[in-house]
């Protein structure tokens, strides 16, 4: 992979993410209680050997800028390997980067100091794993000048979200639209088209030709630019080659086996998390004994940025049934179901959690309910009170609801009984000042959930991607 560049695209403002992108670029989003999502590309890129890596930012890249800097520094000038940020910085006249292709052509003087043969062009906000060197091979193959990475959708979760390739028999593109309304279906699965990943290879002296032509997106104008003047283009199919050998345990007879399997079966899983509802989605799909997206195999980790915490504990008949908590959480008397804990939570005397994910430092008191609900870093919701249970009540305090229902509480607020609602002047993202100082000595209250096999009701006629 020496002769190969990874530019990361992690530039994105993230509105459909509102409110979690209020004060954060969507790359730098919270996931799966202890990562951030770029940390799903940066990992699947040293998995896979890619140690030369740019990572361009530009909207709100501060955390994303300090996430990066402490825990992704395998920066080395005696080896070669690096991970460096770039921020925009205006240098095609006065203007920040109007897209995809863009933001690359603003910053191609950053390749000319590599003898490269190929550039490889990602997302920084999708979840996969994927193994990057296959892609290249198959690129290399196929002899082409641009090889994109697809996989199948369907076809009304493709509408207004993902671009859409059509395909010969030979996998060679024939056909793009980005985002269109009607996508055009697959001939052999009519209820499904074929969509963009946002992953690409180009061979480096095609890349520059592609980056002279008119237009700032890739998907929206250079990819059909380059089609219509005769480039090659191929179409790495995802779901059929991509394949990430792991570890996986068994159990028989109370016995657990691990063992080596050459294809994972999460290798085909990719997940684009731009709305507040596919994020929800996404996260859930960790928890559960045999979670669709595996986080625990040994041997394709996800890296990231841990603060030091201490271990979490339950006390006081507290517990977490079918959930992921992280470093660092307390629950003292309450109950925790199918829900994602990050670091630093406290879950107090008789609250309730349910089908929520709660990220760091959010403080929980007695006998408050969550459900179907995302609470942002450094949020006090107080005794007593619900969130999840009455939507009009939880917009007036300033939460935002998806259209599928799910109640996304902003960052640093602090919601009372009394329905008021008020923003932290200050909050540190340090939590180890609340741990401890939130023990309690009453019993939980009996459990009451919907079951391990309960679906919110905005959900129940989703269907999901074949993978």
């Amino acid at each position: 992979m020496e002769t190969v560049v990874a530019i990361v695209l992690a530039g994105g403002a993230g509105e459909r993410l509102l409110p979690l992108t209020m004060e954060r670029a969507k790359a730098a989003a919270p996931f799966g209680g202890e990562f951030r999502i770029i940390d799903f590309t940066l990992s699947n890129c040293v998995n896979s050997g890619l140690r030369h890596i740019f990572v361009l930012t530009q909207y709100r890249s501060t955390s994303l800028l300090r996430h990066i800097q402490d825990g992704w520094g395998i920066s080395s000038s005696g080896l070669g390997d690096f991970i460096y940020c770039v921020p925009a910085q205006q240098k095609h006249g006065t203007d920040w980067y109007h897209g995809t292709a863009d933001a690359v052509r603003q910053n191609v003087d950053l390749l000319r100091a590599h003898d490269l043969a190929d550039v490889l062009i990602l997302s920084a906000d999708h979840i996969y794993k994927m193994d990057y060197r296959q892609m290249l091979s198959y690129h290399r193959e196929k002899k082409t000048d641009v090889t994109v990475a697809a996989i199948r959708v369907r076809k009304e979760q493709a509408a207004g979200r993902l671009g859409v390739i059509e395909v010969d028999s030979d996998y060679r593109m024939v056909g793009f639209e980005e985002k269109p309304a009607q996508p055009k279906t697959m001939p052999e699965a009519p209820d499904y088209a074929l969509g963009s990943m946002g992953v690409y290879i180009f061979r480096s002296g095609a890349l520059k030709d592609i980056l002279g032509m008119t237009g700032d997106d890739f998907g929206q104008e250079l990819i059909p630019q380059a089609l219509e003047k005769g480039y090659g283009l191929f179409v790495y199919d995802y779901e059929k080659m991509n394949s990430i050998a792991d570890s996986v345990v068994t159990v028989e007879n109370g016995r657990r086996t691990k063992t080596v399997v050459a294809r994972a079966r999460d290798s085909s899983y990719w997940r684009d998390v731009g709305t507040i509802d596919t994020y929800y989605e996404a996260n859930m799909d960790l928890v559960g004994v045999d979670p669709a997206f595996n986080l625990y195999g040994e041997k394709w980790p996800i890296r990231t940025y841990q603060r030091a915490f201490p271990p979490s504990k339950c006390v006081l008949g507290g517990r977490a049934l079918e959930s992921l908590v992280s470093d660092g959480c307390i629950i003292s008397g309450g109950t925790v179901l199918y829900s994602i804990l990050s670091p630093g939570v406290v879950v107090e005397r008789d609250a309730l959690i349910e089908h929520s994910i709660i990220f760091d430092d959010v403080v929980i008191e007695p006998n408050a309910k969550v459900r179907w609900a995302i609470i942002d870093k450094g949020v006090e919701i107080q005794a007593d009170v619900t969130i999840g249970y009455d939507h009009e009540a939880d917009r007036k305090r300033g939460c935002t609801v998806s259209p599928n229902g799910i109640v996304v509480v902003p960052k640093g607020l602090k919601i009372s009984s009394l329905g008021s609602s008020v923003k932290q002047a200050q909050f540190f993202e340090s939590g180890l000042d609340i741990i401890g100082q939130h023990i309690s000595s009453k019993t939980p209250a009996p459990v009451t959930s919907s079951g391990p096999g309960a679906v919110h009701p905005g959900f129940a006629t989703q269907t999901q991607n074949i993978l």
